[in-house]
């Protein structure tokens, strides 16, 4: 039997792409790869991104604002073509020298602000206007948890089982069971504290639900890297039932078309400039 064990050489070195899908995209090194500014629209915000998971987070949240009334919230969304290296362009990188989306520069004040990591963002937004995060200091703390439960999570999700099972060169069994057993352990402590919670912070929807619902829910909605029949999602009922609800918030359907390429395209706005563009779409 062929002995597959790869032994690591005393020092890593960076010689050609491993394969598989974007990986023409990955270096071991950060900063600008070309030169390009940013484009900037009218309004108070200028969102750079694209309808990944992470991005939607971001896009569920300004409809979510304006669907609340906070006109303040008005934003450009510009897309950032990932497949084509867009986000290492100076521009990007000038707003968050980490090259992934999404990134956002508040322009509201006196000075403009840089955020970047969609935890981040949507905390901001949230303080800014004071909406969608718990007042008390007991379901404020709630809300942080989860929403930082999501930031460190999804990475298992993503870059784990998501890679391994939908997007890397070769299949082997060890990554595949490894990321399978965490994200299905990941979806049952999900489902088990939605058995007695409407939403994750009881009956208040939050900005943990919209870092939560793009991964999680689009997941077992079916949405996510065709996985659902294999991680048996139909078990998690009460988180099925969560993302079902979730899904069908106008702002949700409005969020998830932002910056969106492919797809059905009745579904797609790969920009959003004001709310008329979804009347236009």
């Amino acid at each position: 039997m062929a002995n597959n064990t790869y032994n690591p050489p005393k020092v890593w070195t960076w010689e050609k792409e491993n394969g598989g899908e974007w990986a023409s995209l990955n270096r071991p090194d950060s900063g600008a790869r070309f030169e390009k500014t940013l484009p900037v629209g009218k309004h108070p915000f200028q969102l750079y991104s694209l309808a990944t998971p992470n991005g939607v987070k971001v896009t569920v949240m300004f409809e979510e604002l304006l669907a609340a009334g906070f006109q303040d919230a008005e934003y450009d969304a510009h897309l950032i073509k990932i497949q084509d290296a867009e986000q290492f362009s100076s521009g990007f990188v000038s707003v968050n020298p980490n090259s992934k989306i999404p990134a956002l520069v508040d322009k509201s004040g006196n000075k403009n602000i840089n955020i970047f990591e969609s935890g981040a963002i949507l905390l901001h937004l949230a303080e800014k206007f004071n909406a969608f995060i718990p007042s008390s200091a007991e379901d404020r703390a709630a809300c942080l948890s989860w929403l930082f439960w999501q930031v460190g999570s999804g990475p298992y999700l993503g870059g784990g089982f998501g890679h391994f099972y939908a997007y890397a060169p070769e299949k082997f069994e060890y990554p595949i069971d490894r990321f399978t057993m965490e994200t299905k352990r990941q979806l049952d402590v999900l489902d088990k504290h939605l058995a007695n919670n409407e939403y994750m912070i009881g009956k208040d929807y939050t900005i943990a639900d919209m870092a939560i619902w793009p991964w999680y829910g689009a997941l077992v909605l079916g949405h996510l890297y065709d996985a659902a029949e294999f991680l048996d999602v139909s078990s998690y009922k009460n988180l099925v039932a969560w993302a079902e609800k979730i899904e069908q918030r106008p702002a949700v359907k409005r969020g998830k078309m932002v910056n969106k390429t492919w797809g059905d395209e009745s579904e797609q706005l790969p920009e959003r400039h004001s709310h008329e563009d979804f009347n236009n779409n």
